[in-house]
This record gives C-alpha cells, sequence and structure tokens, in this order.
C-alpha cells in the first residue's frame, strides 16, 4: 500500500476521514445531498444576505461587466469599489483603516506576517481559529497557549512574556459559539501594555450592538480586529481592521495580500449591498436571534444555545457520526465535527441558526436533535 493510501486507510480506521459532498443549492438554507431535500443548519451565511434580493441584483450587474481587473491589490486590482468597500467598513466597525484579502484565512496571515517583523510574545486562547494558530507559526513569534477563556491563567503567562506583546482570540468561537472575555482582557492589555487581535469572522454583523462584533465595547489603539466577508456578509473575502499606521503595514507586508489576486468586482460589489440592507434593516438580526432564544428553550437540556452557533458535543467520534446521518435521514444537514477540528473526545454536532431559517424550522430540527441524540442529555 502507498503511503498516501495508509495514512487515508488510518484516517477511516479512526472515523476521521472526510469526503466531500456535492451540495445542489435550492436557496439559503435548502439544498439537495445525494438526490434527498435538507434544510441546511450548517452554513455560515447567519443573516441569509447570500440570497438578499439587492445582494444578488448588485452582484449580478457587476459580473456583467466583467470580473474586474485580474491582479494584485497593488497592481491593478485594488478598483473604485473595493476602495469604498474598505471604506464603508471602517467606517461601520469604528476603525482608522481597512484592507480586503481574498479570505478571511489569508487576512489572518497577512496580519501575523506584518506582527512578525517586530518579534515578541503571542498569547493565544487554545481554542483559537486554525488560521490564527497557522499564523502564529508564520511569524516565528514566541507563542504562550492560555487555557480557554481563562484570564487568570493568561494573565499569569502574559506577566513573564517579553514585550511587545499580543493577545490574540476568537472573538466568538467558532465551534463552541462562547464570546471572548472583552472588557477583562481589555483590562489585562491594559496592565500588561499588551495589544489585542480579534478574529470576529463569527461575530460582525451578528454580535454588539447594531452588529458591530465583540470587541466593539473596546475600540482604540490597541486593538487590531480581522474579518470577513463570507460569513454573515454572504459573500467571500477577508478584512483587518485598526490603526491606520498599521494596516498600511499590513498593505505593505502581509505578503498573502501582496501576492495575492485582489477580490473580484461582483464579490466586492455583494458586500457593499449587503452593507446596506445590514444598516437599512435591523430586523434580520433580531429574526436570527429570536432562532436562538427559541432553540435555548427547545434544545435538549444541557445543549447551550446562547449564540447562532450551537455545539451539540457527544463525545467520541462515531457517535456524532451516527447522530448526523439520523438528522440527514430526517432532512436536516448538520454534519459531524470531529477532530482535529474540534479536541479528542469532544466530537460534535455543530448547529447554526440563520435570519433565513423560519420557526418551524427551529421547532422542527429541535426535534429532531432530542431524537438523534437520544438520552445523550437526559
Amino acid at each position: 500500500m502507498d503511503p498516501y493510501a495508509a495514512q487515508l486507510a488510518k484516517l477511516e480506521e479512526a472515523n476521521l476521514l472526510r469526503r466531500l459532498r456535492a451540495l445542489e443549492v435550492l436557496g439559503p438554507t435548502r439544498g439537495r445531498l445525494d438526490g434527498r431535500d435538507v434544510v441546511l443548519f450548517s452554513t455560515n451565511d447567519y443573516l441569509g444576505l447570500s440570497a438578499h434580493p439587492l445582494v444578488r441584483e448588485r452582484a449580478a450587474a457587476a459580473a456583467a461587466e466583467g470580473m474586474g481587473p485580474r491582479g494584485s491589490a497593488l497592481l491593478c486590482g485594488w478598483t473604485r469599489l473595493h476602495e469604498e468597500l474598505a471604506t464603508r467598513l471602517a467606517s461601520f466597525f469604528r476603525a482608522e483603516a481597512c484592507f480586503l484579502f481574498p479570505t478571511g484565512y489569508l487576512a489572518n496571515l497577512g496580519v501575523f506576517q506584518t506582527l512578525g517583523h517586530f518579534g515578541g510574545t503571542v498569547l493565544s486562547d487554545e481554542r483559537n481559529h486554525a488560521s490564527l494558530i497557522d499564523g502564529c507559526r508564520l511569524a516565528r513569534l514566541d507563542v504562550r497557549v492560555y487555557r480557554h477563556l481563562d484570564m487568570g491563567n493568561l494573565e499569569t503567562l502574559i506577566r513573564d512574556s517579553p514585550p511587545p506583546r499580543i493577545i490574540v482570540s476568537d472573538a466568538l468561537f467558532s465551534m463552541d459559539g462562547d464570546p471572548a472575555p472583552v472588557a477583562e482582557m481589555a483590562a489585562i492589555a491594559e496592565r500588561y501594555d499588551a495589544q489585542i487581535l480579534f478574529d470576529e469572522a463569527h461575530a460582525f454583523l451578528v454580535h454588539g450592538a447594531e452588529g458591530r462584533g465583540v470587541g466593539a465595547t473596546i475600540l482604540g489603539p490597541r486593538l487590531i480586529r480581522v474579518g470577513t466577508l463570507s460569513k454573515a456578509f454572504g459573500s467571500l473575502g477577508g478584512f483587518v481592521l485598526g490603526p491606520r499606521p498599521f494596516v498600511d503595514l499590513v498593505v505593505n507586508l502581509g505578503r498573502t495580500g501582496l501576492f495575492s489576486t485582489a477580490l473580484p468586482v461582483p464579490i466586492v460589489a455583494a458586500a457593499l449591498a449587503a452593507l446596506d440592507v445590514v444598516e437599512c434593516d435591523g430586523a434580520l438580526r433580531e429574526r436570527l436571534w429570536s432562532h436562538v432564544r427559541l432553540a435555548a428553550d427547545l434544545f435538549p437540556r444541557g445543549v447551550r444555545a446562547t449564540s447562532p452557533i450551537i455545539p451539540v458535543i457527544l463525545g467520541p467520534e462515531e457517535r456524532a457520526l451516527a447522530a448526523a446521518a439520523t438528522l440527514l435521514d430526517a432532512g436536516f444537514h448538520v454534519p459531524a465535527v470531529r477532530p482535529p477540528t474540534v479536541s479528542a473526545g469532544t466530537s460534535r454536532l455543530r448547529v447554526t441558526l440563520t435570519a433565513a431559517h423560519t420557526e418551524a424550522d427551529v421547532r422542527a430540527l429541535a426535534s429532531a436533535v432530542r431524537l438523534a441524540v437520544g438520552t445523550a442529555f437526559d
């Protein structure tokens, strides 16, 4: 057996092998998988903006003119629409400046490539997203990992860390749905003259006053925030927000931006339309949070439903796979999440709610989850 096939066999034996499954898209929360119609509780399109009429109209109109210049931002790829989106994002999220990347993953890598020029210590939450972890590695900084949301452990580590220091955390954790304790982190950053880097990928447009994110309460020169257009914006891309000198350095030193082709113009037009919708229609966010409150009432006891991301932690990989298969048979797409995405022994269903779901969808899913997990939470 060749080494690649042998490794695949090991993954399959451990219930960790993943396979691509082509989904036919029927709407923001509907699809067809293997000939079966399903309700998607797996999408990060939290406000349903990917299918909003204005977003579709603006994207289609831009696409009719072509994809735009195909070059990096510093060559020819940064159009007036790119500039408008960056300016609008900086204004909406109360930052001095913004720069766009092709994806949120590349945004995090580019930010860390910039930070790596200054040396120092990164204090990183143990459950941070893979892009933050890879960014730390790429920057070749001294990385000290603190226990998840444990501010006492963070302070113990930062006290003996050489400057410059930067605290790095998801603003809202993608597999647990819990927010970072921003006020405590800000106080620690103040005491030890540290910066804070928040990845707001799952929080922007959803959390905080008017959807301005988890970190919106501690805006200031210490704060750098990374976001994505690929989730609540319903589009594609990433961006960094922060003090203008830092963002200007990212433009010059962040290699994932320097050497990547800029976002296509129709994608930028779609993101601008999504921002227009959000600024004019708070009902979408309210509808989403009404679904979260309903899920909190209906899901099995022991399942924490405090955000649109609801983890149903089942433990062994085979148990999560079986529950996901049961839900699929019932018409709900909720894939099992297994290591290395989550820690060993914490395989789970990751339910995501959106404003495009109906109350009936949420009620039906809650009933199906109760049947799928059996007595796990009794």
